[in-house]
């Protein structure tokens, strides 16, 4: 009894000295994610037209358009791309299980029966023993004890992975509601446009009807006729363009919401103008931007992943030691249960692979592994950047030209108003008239086509932003993942269900 009490104590004492080995896993204090113009004020956040205001989750509710959040949250349920990078993370999810797994004990039965001649050589004798029906029952139990950290590491590991897939899903599901309301938006800015368009060929076509007269009576050159007429079939030559312009973005639309073409009517999808935003487009700050990112969010899971894998590897230079013990019945089958046939065994197993078969090299391999995720990190934060300011500059310069645009048509309205009043009165020709009518419709071409833009843009600005992943997001089986900033590191936390 001393004994075993000694024995048990002994492994008591080793489990308690386990201790985890590889570098513990924190966002570098050199990381692009610390850096305090990483996490400012954005430069073009104090431009005409936006605000320094938290970015709303469900951005497109902005647009106040029933139309387009039904859209989105159609896409967001049925598009075939969110739907693969779904099962994706269902299967880091379940690696991660299996994983887990292996911190448990391990155990198996086995059962056997056979006829057979054993070999009297084996034994050393020269007369051939009998043939015998054998039988074998038995059952194991093994406990691998983590020493080293090595399974602590590989859990480390399976868990920053399942992390990564859960943010690899939601880059997904912000791009697929940025397109869905990039495709809308075509739709909508190519009937608008459309419109203008057909407006500019009208008031044409009656320009070159009257040339045609005046060239009839005599009273115009037949070189202005063809003039005419050639202004006339250029602008008959965009319509075609934009009509099927109009019918690719309602194509892309039932691709995203996971229909065929057929299946999703015009009538569903048809608007006249562009959406608006009732107020200045929210930008927030870099802070915020950082945090918001599913990309930065992937890249830092991905590097915590690598980091965790030097752990693993580094373990390997250690011994294994496995706890197990078994039990059953071996020997012939007529005599299976009896006394002699039992058998048992208790005890510890320790195997050492000595570090000459590569595991070093493997470890430096892993390491620059992590230096490779934290290089793509620090990418991820500097694109993130670089894309949120390239998409306000364009949208506030879209703004500025759009606004110019405006003023040209108020003044090109004003100008065919009194042209109008000129012409009734019988102050100026027809012709005249119609030039101040065809520099309007010009301007309102030239408007429809800046709206068209400026929507584009505001789409543009938001997909850089990042929002739109926490729409109709749900918990993956078995865990819960959330992101927060502390003062010192960027971490994340999980639950387990």
């Amino acid at each position: 009894m001393r004994r075993r009490h000694r024995w048990l104590a002994c492994v008591a004492a080793s489990l308690c000295a386990c201790t985890t080995v590889g570098p513990d896993y924190r966002v570098p204090d050199h990381a692009a994610v610390r850096a305090p113009g990483a996490n400012g004020a954005l430069q073009g956040g104090a431009a005409h037209g936006v605000a320094i205001a938290p970015v709303p989750d469900d951005w497109w509710r902005l647009y106040d358009d029933e139309r387009l959040d039904r859209l989105v949250q159609q896409a967001l349920a049925a598009n075939t791309d969110i739907r693969a990078a779904a099962a994706n993370l269902r299967r880091a999810v379940a690696l991660l299980h299996e994983v887990e797994s292996e911190n448990l004990p391990q155990g198996g039965v086995s059962a056997s029966v056979s006829r057979a001649q054993l070999s009297a050589e084996s034994f050393l004798q020269t007369e051939k023993p009998p043939v015998f029906n054998l039988g074998d029952f038995g059952f194991g139990v093994s406990y691998l004890v983590d020493f080293f950290g090595k399974l602590a590491r590989a859990d480390e590991a399976a868990l920053a992975g399942a992390q990564a897939s859960e943010a690899t899903l939601d880059i997904v599901r912000v791009s697929v509601a940025a397109q869905t309301v990039r495709a809308y938006v075509q739709g909508c800015a190519a009937t608008h446009e459309l419109a203008a368009a057909t407006r500019q060929l009208g008031v044409q076509q009656r320009t070159l009807d009257a040339t045609r007269r005046l060239a009839d009576a005599g009273r115009g050159e037949p070189a202005e006729v063809a003039r005419e007429r050639a202004r006339t079939e250029a602008l008959r030559a965009a319509l075609p363009a934009l009509e099927a312009s109009r019918t690719a973005a309602r194509y892309r639309l039932a691709l995203l919401l996971g229909k065929p073409p057929a299946e999703l009517p015009p009538d569903e999808v048809a608007c006249h103008t562009e959406p608006t935003l009732r107020a200045p487009l929210p930008v927030g700050d870099g802070a915020a931007l950082l945090k918001r990112r599913p990309d930065i969010r992937r890249a830092e899971r991905e590097l915590a992943a690598a980091t965790a894998h030097i752990g693993v590897a580094t373990a390997d230079l250690y011994p294994s030691i496995r706890i197990g013990a078994s039990a059953g019945l071996t020997g012939v089958l007529s005599h299976l249960g009896s006394g002699p046939t039992a058998r048992w065994s208790v005890g510890p197993l320790l195997s050492w692979s000595l570090p000459t078969n590569g595991v070093r090299h493997r470890i430096h391999g892993h390491e620059a592994a992590a230096d490779a995720a934290l290089a793509r990190f620090d990418g991820a934060v500097l694109r993130a950047l670089q894309e949120t300011e390239t998409a306000l500059s364009a949208y506030t310069r879209e703004l500025e030209r759009h606004e110019a645009l405006h003023a040209a048509r108020e003044h090109a309205a004003e100008a065919a108003r009194q042209q109008r009043r000129l012409y009734q009165a019988g102050r100026i020709p027809y012709l005249a008239h119609l030039d101040a009518e065809r520099a309007l419709a010009d301007a309102e071409a030239a408007l429809a086509a800046s709206e068209g833009h400026l929507a584009a843009r505001q789409v543009d600005l938001f997909l850089a932003l990042g929002g739109g992943w926490q729409a109709g997001r749900k918990a993956p089986p078995g865990l819960r993942f959330g992101m927060k900033k502390t003062t010192d590191s960027w971490t994340f936390k999980s639950s387990r269900e």
